[in-house]
């Protein structure tokens, strides 16, 4: 067995150094591709520059041949002038020389205006000096600076990893501000990658059952939002590199942040059987109740096993207290997680040609055939569009008129601690109504639906422009509602 064990252990050890000779083998082809790609690369950059000097050097030879050709023209013309101006002269020369020989008087008369005619002569309105100079040191260039920026060049330095700064971050609607920042100033960054996934772990990421990396590329800025998250688990790690446009540096350091909502999905086994129920869906299915209740009958004939939808070995399913499902004309379902303290936010959006429905909470025991609102357990806006529509707040089975327009999605705040449940429009948070109670048990989240569907968004946290509204109406005091109620 000793001996079986040693042949097992260099059998297993020789496959790991065949394994790791193939690997280095690979390696070093990988080294000699990589390097002559390298060296492509730097053909290619070097090419472009050559190109880059041969059209500047191009462009600048042009502009001093035309300023040659702009001088010589100038001197040429004023050297045609000044030909034509010394053929003149010359004239005038011999006249006057002639007019020396004369011995006539009458003939001394025809040449009697030659003074004035020197004097127009353009000879003498003539510039002895050149228009422009022959000097070209004004196209002369001094590539000093630049010979010591060639001479400078050397291969990109890998990017060194981003700090980011927690405490510039910043989480709040649903969304995440990251901020982060360079040890050093790096002039040559071209752009940052962020990454980030979801967790239930505080600290440093567990690499067993973690999520993948979600990636966000070319980001400009030191600072990102990511917004329109769903907050369904307890974190979030981030973490940041930066990039050259030759190579991306070491990540950051990831941070964890926690990102606060409540989460829940819809209890299947607590709706009517009228109701098609999905985790965050519910619809009106008229036809759901038949086929389900002859399974339930032949299901109760046999009283000695225990109903499944009793069992309270989950979590969940003792938020449920083996209740029942809804019957007769409470056409509802519940949320499977209790609210038994803090702040807490989740939005209704119905279907346009969905006839009536309710949104609100209820304590965790509701009897089967209890509606929302209509006990003095349970909370609810509820709007009714068969014929006409209405809008009302219910609770204890007494009804306020809200004469307001129905909005296209509800937002539901419920302040446990505080005893507030505030329903909002959900766009524009506009305050819906208020009640304030104090309550005594933990809540669920309720729906009741009839001939439509409801969609329901978890995950969410209370929003910015709640939680303002909130702080307003506190400040004001006093009741928003005649059908507050202490329990």
């Amino acid at each position: 067995e000793t001996l079986q064990r040693i042949v097992s252990t260099l059998v297993n050890k020789n496959d790991e150094i065949h394994n790791f000779i193939d690997m280095l083998n690979h390696t070093i082809s990988n080294v000699q591709v990589n390097s002559s790609n390298a060296i492509s690369e730097l053909d290619e950059e070097f090419d472009g520059l050559y190109s880059v000097l041969h059209e500047m050097k191009g462009s600048m030879a042009n502009t001093i041949q035309q300023e040659e050709a702009r001088k010589i023209q100038a001197l040429q013309d004023q050297l045609s002038q000044c030909s034509r101006a010394l053929e003149g002269s010359e004239e005038l020369l011999e006249l006057a020389v002639q007019s020396l020989d004369i011995k006539n008087p009458v003939d001394l008369i025809e040449v009697e205006n030659i003074d004035w005619i020197v004097t127009v002569a353009s000879a003498f309105r003539l510039s002895l000096k050149p228009k422009v100079s022959d000097s070209m040191t004004h196209m002369m260039v001094d590539f000093a600076l630049e010979k010591r920026m060639l001479q400078a060049v050397k291969f990109l330095p890998v990017p060194k990893a981003p700090e980011i700064d927690v405490a510039a971050c910043l989480i709040a609607d649903n969304c995440i501000t990251i901020s982060w920042r360079m040890p050093e100033e790096d002039s040559r960054i071209d752009h940052f990658v962020l990454e980030y996934r979801k967790t239930n772990f505080d600290g440093l990421p567990r690499m067993k059952g973690e999520q993948h990396w979600e990636v966000v590329d070319y980001i400009k800025a030191t600072q990102y939002t990511l917004s329109g998250l769903k907050f369904d688990t307890k974190y979030m790690n981030l973490r940041v590199q930066a990039c050259n446009k030759a190579v991306a540096g070491e990540y950051s350091d990831p941070v964890t942040l926690e990102t606060k909502a409540f989460v829940f999905s819809l209890d299947s086994t607590s709706s009517h059987l009228n109701l098609k129920v999905e985790d965050t869906y519910v619809e009106w299915d008229p036809t759901g109740g038949k086929g389900q209740e002859k399974i339930k009958g032949k299901e109760n004939k046999n009283s000695n096993v225990a109903s499944p939808k009793r069992s309270t070995s989950s979590p969940r399913a003792s938020a449920r207290g083996g209740r029942d499902r809804f019957a007769g004309e409470s056409y509802t379902v519940l949320g499977d997680t209790a609210v038994e303290s803090g702040q807490h936010y989740w939005e209704v959006r119905a279907q346009k040609d969905c006839k009536s429905y309710s949104v609100g909470v209820t304590y965790r025991n509701p009897g089967k055939f209890d509606q929302l609102g209509k006990t003095n357990s349970s909370w609810c806006i509820h709007v009714n569009n068969w014929l006409q529509t209405t809008f009302s707040a219910k609770h204890n089975n007494k009804a306020k008129t809200l004469d307001i327009p129905v909005p296209d999605r509800i937002g539901i705040y419920c302040d446990f601690d505080g005893g507030q449940l505030s329903f909002y429009n959900a766009s524009s948070k506009a305050l819906l109504h208020t009640f304030r109670t104090k309550f005594t048990q933990p809540l669920l989240p309720g729906f009741m639906i009839w001939c439509g569907g409801l969609t329901v968004s978890t995950g969410l946290q209370v929003p910015s422009a709640v939680k303002t509204l909130q702080k307003s109406e506190n400040g004001l005091g006093g009741s928003t509602s005649s059908l507050n109620n202490v329990a």
